[in-house]
């Protein structure tokens, strides 16, 4: 698991943004119903952002963060993975996510993600990022694959994919303390990139450990801040 239920984004709130938000259903191709949040700005701009989140799926974590995307402008969705093991509803902070984990495919993710990214076109946004988190992160990356038309990628500790399959630019936000994913496999990653041709960042933030960009990670504050800084320079360059 990455993130306690009662873990926040360390991104301060914007006091007096013009948003709207709710929950809704979203339908894939293969007629997967899945739950998802919405966040708009009252006056949408050009790019919006898929949230792809942990291992626990949608929960109150990745609801604030498309909050926070909103306030700055962005439209965002954050998704769950478990329409079709778990349904689409709400769910309490004793939900066993582990079994649904295992059940979900990387095409099951995907065709998701394409829901996801047509509701937001339908909405008016021309540019579509996903922003994913741990298992998010790499799901994040495999969209960039997935021939969903993405404008850009961004992963926070997502383990590493096949670089030569990426059609988007790419921004890593890697934990130098990461455990699971050592700084080895993310410098790996970053060579590949190079390798296969791929615009990309890797930034690997020493010492900080997996999952990182947490509130209640007060001591990596600072590597929180720079992450969230790159990841709206990284839309706003590429939108």
């Amino acid at each position: 698991m990455c993130f306690d239920a009662d873990s926040l984004p360390p991104v301060p709130v914007i006091r007096g943004a013009a948003i709207s938000h709710r929950r809704l259903e979203l339908e894939a191709a293969d007629g997967n119903r899945f739950a998802a949040f919405e966040a708009l700005p009252d006056e949408p701009g050009r790019a919006a952002i898929v949230v792809l989140p942990d291992v626990r799926g949608l929960y109150r974590f990745y609801e604030e963060l498309a909050l926070r995307f909103a306030e700055r402008g962005l439209g965002a969705v954050a998704i769950d993975y478990f329409g079709r093991t778990a349904g689409v509803d709400a769910r309490g902070d004793d939900f066993e996510f582990r079994p649904h984990v295992e059940q979900t495919t990387p095409e099951g993710v995907q065709a998701d993600v394409a829901a996801a990214v047509a509701h937001l076109r339908d909405a008016g946004y021309e540019a579509i990022f996903t922003v994913g988190f741990c298992f998010g992160g790499r799901n994040s990356w495999l969209a960039a694959t997935a021939g969903h038309g993405l404008a850009g990628a961004v992963g926070f500790y997502g383990r590493p994919i096949d670089a030569s399959t990426i059609e988007a630019p790419i921004l890593a936000l890697m934990g130098g303390a990461d455990q699971g994913i050592p700084r080895e496999d993310a410098e790996a990653f970053d060579d590949a990139l190079d390798a296969a041709g791929v615009e990309h960042e890797v930034v690997i933030y020493d010492g900080a450990p997996h999952s990182f960009f947490d509130r209640k990670q007060a001591e990596f504050q600072e590597a929180s801040d720079d992450a969230w800084r790159r990841t709206l320079e990284f839309v706003e360059s590429h939108a």
